[in-house]
């Protein structure tokens, strides 16, 4: 018995340094395509990203097959929030593929140069903006991750690993098929993106213990799954962990626009990291608030958690909010509910429980809005509207690479702009020190 477990542990060892081996061949290719993706012309790739888009439509059939073939292997497997995000239809190839052409359209931001100015010396200095280099990806379920991560490192001149989880393995080769056709299309190295074929989790490992070639690692998934990612990888990584996002109702709320908004933040999609998960509302305006923005929420089938004020104003109905439940990120049509004094009150409740992603304040005095914004430290704060617009497509960013609630490098929806960096340019005419 000894024996046989010791041929399998040398079994396994010797899998995990093939996969190793895989993803380091991996790296030292894109690596190369990198530096020749930061010397690309904006014309070259956008013709790489309109070629992905065509080859998307054309290949329907065979990504619907594939697609199918992982709805099959995971209907036993994922809940139906999952299966839900990994099905594909006509519609939502066709809005891989428009996403595609919109990321085309945006302003190409490399080479850029800003804030030129002549110092004392006689010499120039400015900043141009330049690629991060090589971007690991590390997703689950949603296959359209595949194309939208694609067409923002190749527009921002980077080159991609991707890593997709092993339910959408062959939806992900299908959709990479495309993008490496179109590469090709376009004349641009094809291992510009590279997504990985295995679904060992191995290398998962492997792609994190790559600093050498991988710049930047960026996980989109469960917060498991980005919790290893933030503990194990050894290059920077761009994430967040969860979206317990708040809404405030201001004594000086418009009652109709309150409601309408906290409506729409919280049962839009219950799924999404910018959901509304807390609502807080101040004592003054509670009673005209919460009666008839409990039945919306009750019509449209969400179980509301309140404080003690909430229960008593509400009636008993309402399970009691525990502390837990002010930091939970519920993703399901769960809410919970606090009156406040005020704002401070508010903006202090936000502070303790919050996760810096996305709060917005209810009112219609500029005073108090402004006293909002700037105390309230999130990733997006915002004045009358609702969470759900804390998206890089309605902030007019194209496609996104994730949400970030960390301070650097980037802050918010990833778009175009937080795949690059800076560097100095110094410009001089036989100038010596």
């Amino acid at each position: 018995m000894s024996a046989n477990l010791s041929d399998q542990a040398g079994s396994e060892s010797r899998s995990t340094r093939q996969i190793q081996a895989q993803i380091q061949t991996l790296g030292k290719r894109a690596r190369k395509a990198a530096r020749l993706m930061a010397a690309a012309e904006p014309g070259d790739k956008n013709a790489a990203l309109f070629a992905i888009a065509e080859a998307l439509v054309a290949n329907k059939d065979s990504i619907l097959a594939a697609n199918a073939r992982d709805l099959r292997d995971g209907r036993d497997k994922l809940d139906r929030a999952l299966l839900e995000r990994l099905e594909l239809n006509d519609q939502r190839i066709e809005q891989m593929a428009e996403g595609l052409r919109q990321v085309a359209a945006l302003a190409d931001p490399i080479g850029g140069i800003t804030d030129l100015n002549f110092r004392p010396s006689g010499i120039q200095v400015g900043r141009m903006r330049v690629p991060l280099g090589v971007i690991g990806i590390i997703y689950e379920s949603r296959p359209n991750v595949t194309a939208d991560a694609a067409a923002l490192c190749l527009k921002s001149g980077n080159a991609a690993i991707l890593r997709g989880g092993s339910e959408a393995a062959h939806s992900n080769q299908a959709i990479a098929a495309c993008i490496t056709r179109g590469l090709t299309d376009a004349d641009l190295p094809a291992d510009a993106v590279q997504v990985v074929e295995t679904t060992d989790r191995a290398a998962v490992a492997a792609m994190l213990h790559m600093p050498e070639y991988i710049d930047v690692i960026v996980p989109r998934g469960g917060k498991g799954l980005i919790e290893f990612v933030a503990e194990h990888a050894q290059m920077p990584v761009i994430k967040h962990l969860d979206g317990v996002c708040h809404v405030y109702i201001d004594d000086h709320a418009d009652v109709d626009k309150a409601i309408a908004i906290a409506v729409n933040a919280k049962t839009q999609r219950y799924g999404t990291c910018n959901t509304m998960e807390t609502l807080l509302v101040a004592k003054s305006v509670a009673e005209k608030i919460l009666q008839p923005l409990s039945q919306d929420l009750h019509q449209a089938g969400v179980e509301l958690r309140g404080c003690e004020r909430t229960r008593k104003l509400l009636g008993p109905s309402i399970k009691p909010a525990s502390d837990a439940d002010w930091a939970e990120e519920y993703l399901a049509p769960i809410l919970a509910v606090k009156i406040v004094d005020n704002m401070a009150q508010a903006i202090e409740h936000i502070e303790t429980w919050g996760s810096h992603h996305t709060d917005a304040i209810v009112t219609e005095n500029v005073t108090r809005a402004r006293a909002f914004i700037r105390a309230v430290d999130s990733a997006s704060v915002m004045v009358n509207a609702s969470t759900r617009f804390a998206d890089g497509f309605e902030y007019g960013l194209g496609a996104e690479i994730g949400i970030s609630t960390d301070k650097l490098h980037a802050r918010g929806p990833v778009g175009l702009e937080g795949l690059t960096s800076l560097k100095y340019v110094v410009f001089g005419d036989g100038h010596v020190r």
